[in-house]
């Protein structure tokens, strides 16, 4: 991870507490709404902008930069098609042609304003666009009180966060947790609300739980890495990376955050509050 993201999430967990938005958290997925993703550059990035050899990348490219011309060209014959238009919007997505995939999305949902699977693709494509108070908008008609979604609810938590109102974030997670008990994506999703919001406790303890769940990924594990350095445990940090990344990358990742946590430490408090979620580091995995 870089030392520029190590440092947005610093500075997030250092400021002052937030102001509350008026978003609750019936209205977002990725960006109060799932963002987490609302989660995915790490110390090092899949995309082949930071991967290196463009020898390595070039051959997935080619294929989904295929798939998305088949795709577009069948969306084109047929824009009324839902399953097309969902698998050409993914596509787009995949390739980080994110407004493009709002488009399709938007006209999708004009056509089909009560398909909620088609609400819940489009609020995250708005997430993932950046566009967080239509996604907010958007995902609150995803789903219903008597029919909630866990994962519509885990995106608009990520929504929320996005717009800097970690409580009501915190709450969509906890609804979500209530179908899904100990989910190991909405507890990291949670875990990182918490660090946004300066309860550092409360998220190692939560990351904790999230990493014991059997189903936890090399993401959640990262999480509580981020937790621990945050508190300033760098090697406990660097214990957790060992488990999905190589000696010297979970050295490089904790010499990082070291370095950022000096010059927070040296820094004045910031002045706002970044609403950017942390992406688990992805690199370097263990052979």
């Amino acid at each position: 991870m870089t030392d520029g993201h190590w440092e947005r999430i610093m500075r997030a967990a250092a400021s002052r507490p937030r102001a509350l938005s008026s978003f609750g958290r019936a209205g977002r997925s990725l960006g109060a709404a799932a963002l987490l993703a609302a989660l995915a550059a790490g110390c090092q990035s899949r995309s082949p902008e930071t991967t290196g050899s463009i020898g390595n990348v070039s051959a997935p490219l080619a294929s989904a930069r295929g798939e998305v011309d088949d795709l577009g060209a069948k969306y084109t014959a047929d824009p009324a098609d839902v399953g097309i238009a969902m698998r050409y919007a993914s596509a787009l997505r995949a390739t980080n042609q994110r407004t493009q995939a709002v488009a399709v999305l938007q006209q999708t949902a004009l056509r089909n304003p009560k398909n909620r699977t088609v609400l819940a693709a489009y609020g995250k494509s708005l997430a993932d666009a950046g566009r967080f108070a239509e996604a907010a908008e958007v995902l609150q008609n995803a789903h219903t009180p008597a029919q909630p979604d866990w994962r519509v609810l885990s995106a608009q938590g990520t929504v929320a966060d996005q717009l800097g109102d970690h409580v009501s974030a915190q709450g969509f997670y906890e609804a979500a947790l209530k179908i899904v008990p100990n989910e190991p994506t909405v507890l990291s999703n949670l875990g990182l609300s918490y660090l946004l919001g300066r309860q550092l406790d409360q998220a190692e303890t939560t990351l904790r739980l999230a990493s014991s769940q059997p189903r936890a990924d090399a993401r959640v594990r990262q999480n509580l890495a981020l937790a621990l350095g945050l508190k300033g445990r760098f090697d406990e940090a660097e214990t957790v990376l060992r488990q999905d990344l190589t000696p010297e990358a979970a050295a490089a990742n904790v010499a990082s955050l070291r370095a950022v946590a000096a010059r927070q430490a040296s820094a004045q408090p910031a002045q706002t509050v970044s609403r950017e979620l942390p992406r688990a580091p992805i690199a370097a995995p263990r052979s």
